[in-house]
């Protein structure tokens, strides 16, 4: 058993404490943000004198070859080790014998843990980054493509005001913009190195910090060595942007399946994201956006988990922390997968326009127009609003929809109806004459659309994302 505390011990740990305590079955995930710190780490030490730069070369080399013949499964990480700083430390002594020791000088693996568990947080940041703006982008294409597919709006899963499948679709673009707007405010926020902390006290050594803040993108070092080593909000903010984030996946979601019903039939799955039954032959279920639904409890889970164990911790460092990593892995690898496959799912599903438009004609989602069409002609809203309703029991009670009426019909509830009573109450015009910003007629879409395409490209360009991602909002 490779530990890096044996020192003061007499006997051996109880081979079930040692399973119990040792990390390294998860942290091994650590492996590369882990070396990407040692090597920060070394050479910083040799510009300190602290040790020689022969040494640091030794050392760099070392721990790049420990990376490769993992990389190449020529070397094994196994559980004889208690975490993956041991590892490392174990196998740069076999490799390059006293120089390897020397590696740890000035550092403990408490704010080394702190090190990787921020790196490795960082990059699923961007990564969660660099996924929602695929999505925004793929959610603004399929706005400028449905512009005039029209189709029922709800409150209350009850049909309400005809919109347009943009305008819809508008609605999940900006919920995916404060989600990537979120991601940016913690990577601003997390982006301070705590290396050099120590345990929790600094150390004697004459330490640079702001120069390994500085190779490692950060930027700058972390002002309290208690809190660098015991924090862990950056976890927590990261984990609370995910849920809200899967939250707004899971919405998407359910309209999805929704809509795949045989009652709606508004969408086409493709058979890519689609699944059969066992039994049943006809059935072509909407399985990936039931899942991406039923998974976001297990980020809320990921969530609360690191919340309850963190909420009665004392300064500094204590071993519940460990707690904090497979919560968080599990949270990055679910909601990646989760984001990576809406996005396709979404991008090659097939609208059927017409039941859509169809289904915006019937249910009197043009009510509101009627009324608005009796107050353009001096009829106080309130009495407009008994009119119309009384109009709506009576087509109820007949089948129809109110376009479907003669006007000599209308005129028996109220004589201001006129022949252009048809017009003002098609979807067309329903739609098209709400102009204010954020409606879904067209003009103003299209306006919104180009917004939401300058805030894609103000600070993302997809492919170079690294670069541009502190120049969110």
């Amino acid at each position: 058993m490779a530990q890096l505390w044996g020192g003061r011990f007499e006997g051996e740990i109880n081979q079930l404490a040692w399973d119990f305590n040792a990390s390294i079955t998860f942290d091994k995930r650590l492996l590369d943000v882990d070396i990407k710190g040692s090597k920060a780490h070394a050479t910083m030490l040799a510009h300190q004198n602290i040790i020689s730069e022969e040494e640091k070369d030794k050392i760099i080399a070392g721990l790049d070859t420990i990376l490769g013949q993992v990389k190449s499964g020529k070397l094994a990480i196994t559980t004889s080790y208690e975490d993956v700083h041991s590892f490392v430390e174990a196998n740069l002594i076999k490799l390059i014998g006293d120089a390897g020791k020397k590696l740890h000088t000035g550092r403990s693996r408490n704010d080394q843990v702190a090190l990787d568990v921020r790196l490795f947080t960082r990059e699923a940041v961007k990564n969660t980054q660099e996924g929602l703006c695929h999505l925004i982008n793929v959610l603004i294409t399929m706005q400028k493509e449905n512009l005039d597919t029209y189709m029922p709006g709800f409150t209350h899963l009850q049909k309400a005001q005809p919109i347009t499948l943009a305008h819809h679709l508008g609605a999940y673009v900006e919920m995916f913009k404060r989600d990537a707007l979120r991601m940016s405010d913690i990577y601003k926020r997390m982006n301070y190195c705590p290396l050099g902390a120590g345990a929790l006290a600094g150390t004697t050594y004459p330490l640079n910090r702001d120069e390994v803040a500085d190779i490692l993108g950060f930027t700058a070092p972390t002002l309290n060595s208690m809190d660098s080593v015991s924090d862990r909000d950056y976890v927590i903010e990261y984990l609370s942007a995910l849920s809200i984030m899967q939250m707004h996946l899971s919405r998407f979601s359910e309209e999805i399946i929704i809509w795949n019903s045989n009652e709606y039939q508004f969408v086409i799955i493709d058979d890519a994201y689609s699944t059969g039954s066992s039994i049943m032959p006809q059935k072509k279920n909407p399985d990936i956006a039931e899942l991406v639904r039923g998974k976001t409890g297990r980020i809320y889970g990921d969530l609360f988990g690191l919340l309850t164990t963190m909420k009665g911790i004392p300064l500094a460092y204590n071993k519940d922390m460990q707690e904090d990593k497979e919560g968080l892995f599990d949270a990055v690898d679910t909601s990646l997968n989760c984001l990576t496959l809406f996005t396709d799912m979404i991008r090659t599903m097939k609208f059927n326009k017409d039941i859509m438009k169809k289904s915006a004609m019937k249910g009197f989602t043009n009510a509101t127009d009627a009324a608005d069409y009796l107050v353009g002609k001096g009829v106080p809203f309130r009495d407009a609003h008994g009119i119309i309703g009384r109009i709506v029991l009576y087509c109820i009670e007949k089948g129809v929809s109110i376009d479907e009426l003669t006007l000599s019909e209308l005129k028996e509830f109220d004589l201001h109806f006129e022949e252009d009573i048809f017009d003002a109450v098609s979807l067309e015009t329903c739609v098209g004459k709400r102009l204010t910003k954020g409606a879904p007629g067209k003009a103003v879409m299209t306006k919104v659309i180009e917004e939401n395409e300058q805030f894609l490209a103000k600070y993302v360009e997809l492919e170079n994302l690294d670069k541009n991602i502190l120049n969110l909002g």
